[in-house]
């Protein structure tokens, strides 16, 4: 059994994020934990929803967040998929962590709506703090995500860091979600050459997958000045399906999911991240 946390605002983000994971796990049973975090404003406008006269408290957080739950039950079509309201009032990190540990859970799904401007950042604010600062799996999934399993999954790597056990753990149950393919990707600039540490990873990433699944893999080495540019260069050849990248390569994360973007750059608003921690 697989317990899921799927924070929300009601937004269509948040419920396209939803329904991915429905899809994505669809062969898998599931607990599905819909969890919705007030601040301290919101309890004076839930009090005074639930106080109104007429047909009911259907203004209240409350009421909106058991209105997804029904939906959610009604509109499922898979058997093996449960679902859970949890609602609290207070910080959004510390209220995350303490269901991850009451509920057991194994991955944090969110969704982003991706960038609208050059200088806006690929990750809202509440799914960066969960990816920096929440020790979970987590699954970014944008709003104009296409409800397919991946078939073609991108792992752009610098190599600068060992693959644990419970990382590629975490790359195969993808992997076997999709049956699909999956591209480990080297972007680097004209010139730089990998050291010693870097090609012992390499060279242990790309033993494991030659053992795992040896025709389901493939390395690729891109040179470019910009590593986002390259990318989204490689996405749109590739017709990429997810992305997979590991939180313990904080720097890399950051330069293609957190710093402002100075080039247009359109990957994250269709394919989905799944940012995995050990």
């Amino acid at each position: 059994m697989k317990n899921i946390l799927v924070p929300t605002d009601f937004s269509e983000n948040s419920k396209t994020a939803l329904k991915y994971a429905q899809m994505l796990f669809g062969a898998l049973e599931c607990n599905f934990y819909l969890l919705y975090v007030g601040t301290l404003l919101d309890v004076k406008a839930d009090t005074d929803a639930l106080a109104d006269i007429g047909d009911g408290p259907t203004g209240s957080t409350k009421q909106q967040l058991q209105d997804l739950l029904d939906d959610s039950k009604k509109n499922s079509a898979y058997a093996g998929h449960s679902f859970y309201a949890l609602h609290e009032y207070g910080f959004f990190v510390p209220t995350i962590k303490k269901h991850l540990e009451e509920k057991q859970i194994d991955l944090i799904v969110m969704g982003t709506k991706g960038v609208s401007g050059l200088r806006e950042k690929v990750v809202g604010s509440n799914a960066g703090d969960v990816i920096v600062k929440v020790q979970c799996n987590t699954l970014v999934v944008p709003n104009q995500v296409e409800y397919i399993k991946p078939m073609e999954i991108a792992f752009p790597t610098d190599f600068n860091i060992f693959y644990s056990h419970g990382i590629l753990r975490s790359m195969t149950e993808m992997m076997h979600l999709g049956k699909g393919n999956f591209r480990i990707m080297n972007a680097k600039r004209e010139g730089v050459v990998m050291n010693p540490e870097q090609q012992n990873n390499k060279e242990f990433l790309l033993d494991y997958m030659e053992e795992t699944f040896p025709d389901r893999y493939s390395f690729h080495s891109l040179t470019n000045k910009s590593a986002k540019l390259a990318i989204q260069c490689f996405v749109e050849s590739r017709d990429i399906d997810m992305m997979v990248m590991v939180a313990k390569n904080l720097n890399f994360i950051q330069q293609i999911l957190f710093d402002s973007l100075t080039e247009k750059i359109s990957f994250h608003t269709k394919i989905p991240f799944f940012v995995i921690h050990e």
